[in-house]
């Protein structure tokens, strides 16, 4: 049974109090521009404390997106999916159906002004996410987001499950995290993913848990309570 953390574990404390963080879902897929703007747009309001944070889950149509410390090189094939310029950290990135991105809006002046905590907390709500499908999933000190070892496949071989990449103005976050679920992982041979050559991706599906998005979403919501507080379904859901 996983447990609430507490601060000597390292991660980032939900607020002692405020409104819980509302929990959107998509049901089509975003286009990356629409997201961006979207989420623009819920930063500047939660900076103003006009509206709640937010946690968006969606599904991007095949793109690739470049972070701030993209190296031109990572791009393999730059004529296979539209690629995007994007503001978070990190490097190149795939987003397709079925990989779960989970855009996170999150005014760390609540909580605590610690992006690395941030980060690893993020990492932390993937691992328990995973857990929850009998997956062992682990970080590793030189390399942001959640792997899985891989062992059957050769010496030392691991793979990576979720990718992680943020952006923060005025400590209030965005950008975020993603889970392969069932993606077409050849998708990923258009670019060097995270600029990591030595090791692949993998999914759930590819682990053998056949899951269906609802059912992650699920373990998402509650586990992301376990480690960032109570979250609320907004009446607008779209």
């Amino acid at each position: 049974m996983l447990t609430k953390p507490t601060p000597k574990d390292g991660y980032l404390l939900a607020p002692s109090a405020g409104s819980p963080v509302s929990w959107k879902i998509a049901h089509e897929l975003v286009a990356y521009p629409e997201a961006v703007s979207v989420m623009d747009d819920r930063v500047a309001a939660i900076r103003q404390s006009a509206v709640p944070e937010q946690v968006w889950l969606l599904e991007h149509p095949p793109l690739y997106t470049a972070g701030t410390s993209a190296d031109a090189a990572d791009l393999l094939d730059e004529q296979r999916f539209p690629v995007f310029r994007s503001g978070r950290g990190g490097q190149y990135t795939y987003h397709g159906p079925g990989q779960r991105v989970a855009y996170v809006m999150l005014d760390l002046s609540r909580r605590e002004r610690d992006l690395r905590k941030y980060v690893r907390t993020l990492e932390e709500w993937m691992i328990r996410v995973l857990a929850s499908f009998n997956i062992r999933g682990e970080r590793r000190q030189d390399r942001i987001g959640v792997w899985v070892p891989r062992p059957e496949l050769g010496d030392g071989r691991e793979d990576k499950i979720a990718a992680i990449g943020v952006r923060v103005r005025r400590w209030v976050t965005f950008h975020g995290v993603s889970l392969n679920v069932d993606p077409v992982l050849d998708h990923f041979a258009g670019i060097v993913p995270c600029g990591v050559r030595q090791h692949g991706v993998t999914s759930l599906t590819d682990l053998g848990i056949p899951v269906s998005m609802p059912e992650v979403d699920g373990v998402m919501r509650q586990t992301f309570e376990d480690l960032f507080g109570e979250t609320v379904r907004p009446s607008d859901e779209s």
